[in-house]
Formats: C-alpha cells, structure tokens, sequence
C-alpha cells in the first residue's frame, strides 16, 4: 500500500466531494459507498454529476442528452438506458425520481464534504475469531466472516468494513489484529475468541482503536449449541447498535460497561463469568423460537452452509466437491437460504473455471439456482425471523444487512455469456448487479466478462480499484498480471513489461498462491525465464494433482525450455486422460504451438469452443497464440465474439451496459 490515507473525502485536488444517501462522489469521478468503490461507466458518470449539480429540480431527457452526447445523434431510449443503469448502480438506495413525461428528479440530500476526513466513516478490521478446544475448525472464520457482510451491507451504514480477504491473509501469517489493522490502516479493529462449552458457546469480541492499542469496549455472547446459526445476527446487530450510537463522537466510542466488569477494559485482568451466570445475562434471545420441524430444518440447513462455505474455497478438487454436496444439501432443505445458493452458483463458476466441473454442469446448477427465488423471496436467516418487522429491531437489522437475491447475477451473467452466447442477456445481468459491492468472487465474474470482450483497460481498472480495497488479495494481484499479460498482446508498447513485474511482485508476496503460480509459470515462460516458471508449475502440479490446468502450463513451460520431449509426453498423457474424464484444455493450444504442433493447437481450441470452455475467448486474446493469428481457422474463431457483437447491435466499445 502507498503511504497516502485512502479514505474517502480525500480528492486529489483537496477539493469537496458530494455526499448523498450512503454515497460520496469525489472530485476525480470515484464514486465510493463507504469505501467499496462503485463502477461508473463515463455516460452514467455525467448523468450523476448533472443531477447532483441539479438536486430536487427536474432535469429533461433532453438536458441529459445534450450533456452527455453533444449534437450526436442517439437513439430515443439512450437517455431511459443510462437513467436506468444508473439507478441499478446506487440500489439499494432511492436516489432518483421519474416525473412522468417531463425528466428525472436527484431527491436525495446532497451536501459538500471537504477535503477533511471528519465525515468519513470509522475503518474497522474484523480479525477471524479464535476457536478453542471443541470449537469447529471453519466455525470462528464463518462467524467473522458474516459478521463482515451484515455489517458492510447494513443501511445506512455506520463503518466502513475492511475486505475479508485481506484481513484474513495477514492474519494466515501470524499478525496479531492489531499489527493487521496497523497495515490496512483501520481505525478500529474487533478480535474475538469462541469458547465450547458443556451446552454453549461464548463469544467474547473486543473492540481496539489501532492508534493507540486501546481497548474500547467488549461484548459476551452466549448461545446454545444447537442454535449457533443466530451467533452472528447478534453480534452484527450488536456492532450496529454500538456504532451508530457513538458515531457522533469522532470515533471516540464510550467506554460501556461489559457483563461481569465495572468497565470494558477491567475486563481484561478478570476470570470469565460462570456458564450460568452468562445464559442468565447474555444468552441470544433471538433464537429462542419453537422447536417446529420447519425450524429445525432450516437450522440444519444453515449449519451445513457453515460448514460448506468454510470448505469449498480452495483449489483442492475434493473439498470443492465436498462442498457442492453440502451447498446442495442446504438448499434442499431450505430454499430459501439465499447465502446457500450464492456460495453454491460461485462454487459451480470457480469449479468449471479450475476444470473440476464440465461448464454444462455447471451452468445447469447455476440456472437453477438463479431461478429457485426471486427478490421478493426474503433471506431466511436462522435467529433472525423472531417477532414482525414492526416490533423487532433485529429482524429490521437483520433485513437491512442480510445477503441480496440478486448477488447470484454475475455467476448468472458468467453462464450467459460463456455458455448461451447471450450477450444481452448477460450485459443486464452484470449491469443490474452493479452496485453490489467488491467480494473476490463478484470482481472475479466481472473481470472475466471484461477480458472475455477484449476489455483489457475495463479489467484492469476494476482490478486496480479492488486491489485498493483489498490489497492483500492474491487472486486480485495474480489476475491483474494475467490481464496485464493479456493487454500486451494487443498493446506492447503502453505495456511493456508490466504483467512479469507485476507476477514478480504477487508471487514475492503470496509464494504458496495457486494462482499465482499459475499465472507466474504462463507470464514467466513466455517471457524467456522458462526455468523459473518450470518449477512453478511442476510444484503447482505435484501439490494438486486433479489440477490440469497446472500440468498444461507444465508442458507449455518445457516446451519453452527445448524439452520438447517431456512436453510431448506430458500432452499425450493429458490425451489419454481426456478420454476417461472431463478434461479442461484451456491451456493445451498455447503448448503445441510452443511445439510448432499448429494444427493440433487449433483442434484444441475446436474442442474448448464445442464445450464452452469458460477461459476460450481469453485464450484466443492470449499472446501466446500469434503464430495461428494469420490462419483462417483461427480467424473464423474469432469472429465467434463478433457475431455475438452484432446481434446484440451494439458496438463493444459503446455498449450503455457495462460491467
């Protein structure tokens, strides 16, 4: 990270930014919600500020056509296209009005911040909570981990929660929370310990102010065993409660007294309180519901998702596929569990993208898990649906920060693109989930549909402005040496060496990263360091070995040595291997032309546009296949992303729906 302060309400030119809603707009056209970056394409940037310009009088379409177009000619519906986009972008929020057959209406409160940073929201650092003896290995993670997604997505927000991946990456290294919250730059930063005991578990979260290590204040939660799934709506509702009670205090949060202690920061030096005393004081009210069979169900269901979430998010094939199973297991039992099917549509995109899952597969799953609810079907979260929304505080809590139906877009999105060829189709899905916030698998989607459509500098864009975010994410920082590696085969001289200092950098950081070893054995090989990336990918390959995407990049960087024979071998293994199972040959046309097998390169490549392979129209970008440019098989490939151009009838570069 740089040593600027990234935090909102900081423009480059110290002048005010504009703050609406939960939004600020900065002077350079960054628009922020809290500090999760929102994209805006120009046309959508240039309708925000002339509303803003304009707050609570109505603007004509022809107004916003003049000054977004100028005296070209559009069609009558650009000016309805761009509104509507826009207002996908600032959702959840209602921050534009349609006064019919007149214009549009900004009637949200607009005021000027200045260059201090006294309105911007307090940065808070959730560290992963320790698990003690009988605790679940995946149970203290998830808890942090929801916690960090009801808080971030609570409206209006409060704090400004700092990116999971992030966090938990220097936590993996062995930084206290406090060293953590010094390197991201937090304000605050909340640990916690999850303690077993004979029928509970307790939680004890402290909240420290990282300037000067103290500790504010604590908080103990006690729950039942059998009801741990409302663990982290208390917790969330209790950080809220907290925040927004305090946050006119510049950060300084009271000193409140914690259970058993005159004072939170007595607590520290005295012994915890006895189980009975904690249920008596403390125990989570919020699950206390009847134990109906529809309940129960949906309990299970939610632990399963816990312990699922915890699972599936790595390389290794036979966790991923224990995870699927969990996920549909989940959502068989309770439909309605929004956070199942986001994580079980994400788990089918990552697995057909690793080559673990054929993209029929996978894009068969995701349908129907797009299609097993809509947004009128609310989350149903365990411990939060106790009481009406009228006399409940945690279910309006609950409700506000819960995860939305439409964050299974992008995967959906992903699928129409990839399999159907639908471009319309997936430019709506992307566009009308714009405004979810960055989440490594969100931005993950969102890059590929940009590099997918040749949009190298939009890929490279999103993925700076993510790593900004999360800056300790090593897929982020390995994707964007891949895009970097991309964008030089049709621009070398604005990029130079950009995408091998910039794996250099990713895998100094992140040395054991599968994507980065990965990406760093491609970029690396092709750039004359063939040893190097050899043994990149051959340590890639022996620690995964179901991996073959990581054998395919072995033989492309032999070949690249003059072991041409050993590459050979290895590409006639994978052959035979193709014949027993599904196989991904993403990477398998870049090593026979690295061989001088052209032919054999574009019937691999025949092969992957038949089965829709999710890396094709990133493997015909890639510069690795030059020498196939000039042929008229190769071409007639291309033209496959041309066709779906023209029947969408818009230009790439124009297109009113971007990602």
């Amino acid at each position: 990270m740089g040593s600027e302060d990234p935090r909102p309400g900081k423009t480059a030119l110290g002048k005010p930014c504009l703050c609406f809603a939960t939004f600020r707009l900065e002077d350079d056209g960054t628009l922020l919600r809290g500090e999760t970056l929102v994209h805006l394409p120009p046309k959508e940037l240039a309708a925000l500020r002339l509303l803003l310009a304009n707050p609570g009088r109505i603007v004509t379409p022809l107004e916003l056509r003049q000054a977004l177009w100028g005296d070209v000619h559009v069609t009558a519906d650009s000016v309805p296209k761009c509104v509507s986009s826009l207002r996908a972008r600032l959702e959840p929020e209602e921050c534009i009005q349609t006064v019919y057959k007149r214009g549009y209406r900004f009637i949200a409160s607009v005021r000027a911040q200045g260059s201090g940073t006294g309105g911007a929201l307090p940065r808070l650092a959730i560290f992963p909570f320790n698990g003690g003896f009988g605790v679940p290995d995946h149970l203290g993670a998830v808890v942090a981990e929801e916690t960090m997604a009801r808080l971030g997505a609570t409206r209006p927000a409060s704090v400004s929660v700092l990116a999971q991946d992030s966090v938990f990456t220097l936590a993996r290294r062995g930084l206290t929370a406090l060293e953590t919250g010094e390197t991201l730059k937090a304000d605050f930063v909340l640990a916690g310990t999850l303690r077993a005991l004979p029928m509970h578990y307790r939680l004890r979260v402290e909240m420290i102010r990282v300037e000067d290590g103290t500790q504010v204040w604590v908080e103990d939660l006690l729950v039942e065993r059998v009801r741990v799934a409302g663990l982290e709506a208390e917790l969330a509702d209790r950080l809220a409660f907290r925040l927004s009670s305090n946050a006119h205090k510049d950060y300084q949060f009271a000193r409140e007294p914690a259970f058993g202690s005159a004072t939170a920061s007595a607590t520290q030096s005295q012994p915890p309180p006895a189980a009975d005393q904690l249920e008596e004081g403390l125990s989570i009210s919020a699950v206390a519901e009847p134990e109906d069979g529809t309940s129960l169900q949906q309990r299970e269901a939610y632990e399963i998702f816990q312990r699922a979430h915890h699972e599936w998010q790595t390389l290794e094939r036979h966790r991923m596929q224990d995870g699927l199973q969990h996920l549909l297991r989940a959502t068989e039992l309770d439909p309605t569990l929004i956070e199942a099917r986001v994580d079980l549509v994400n788990l089918c995109v990552a697995q057909s993208i690793y080559g673990y899952m054929s993209p029929m597969v996978a894009a068969d799953i995701v349908r129907r898990s797009a299609a097993a609810g809509s947004p009128a079907t609310g989350p149903r979260r365990w411990g939060a649906d106790a009481g009406s929304p009228a006399t409940d505080p945690r279910r309006r809590s609950d409700e506000q920060g819960a995860i939305r139906p439409e964050a299974v877009l992008p995967a959906l999105g992903w699928v129409q693109f990839h399999f159907d060829r639908n471009l319309p189709a997936a430019r709506l899905a992307y566009s009308s989930s714009a405004h979810l916030p960055h989440d490594q698998w969100i931005t993950r989607t969102r890059v590929i549909f940009a590099l997918s459509q040749g949009r190298f500098n939009q890929a490279i864009d999103l993925l700076r402005a993510a790593i900004e975010l999360d800056p300790y994410s090593a897929c982020l920082q390995a994707r964007l040496a891949w895009a970097l590696h991309l964008a030089g085969g049709v621009d070398s001289t604005a990029y130079g060496s950009a995408s091998v200092d910039q794996i250099r950098k990713t895998l100094q950081q992140f040395p054991e990263d599968g994507a980065a070893n990965l990406y760093g054995a491609i970029i690396l090989a092709y750039n004359g360091e063939a040893a190097q990336a050899t043994e990149l990918a051959r340590r890639l390959a022996q620690r995964l070995p179901y991996f073959d995407l990581a054998t395919e990049v072995d033989a492309y960087a032999l070949a690249c040595a003059g072991r041409t024979d050993e590459a050979g071998a290895i590409l006639e293994r994978l052959q035979w291997l193709g014949r027993e199972r599904f196989l991904l040959r993403a990477f398998m046309p870049a090593a026979y032309v690295a061989l001088g097998d052209l032919d054999a390169a574009l019937a691999e490549l025949h092969a992957s546009n038949q089965i829709r392979c999710p890396w094709f129209f990133q493997t015909l970008a890639d510069p690795r296949l030059k020498p196939l440019h000039a042929n008229p098989e190769f071409i007639d490939l291309q033209q496959i992303l041309a066709g779906m151009e023209a029947e969408a009838g818009q230009d790439t570069e124009s297109a009113e729906f971007d990602v």
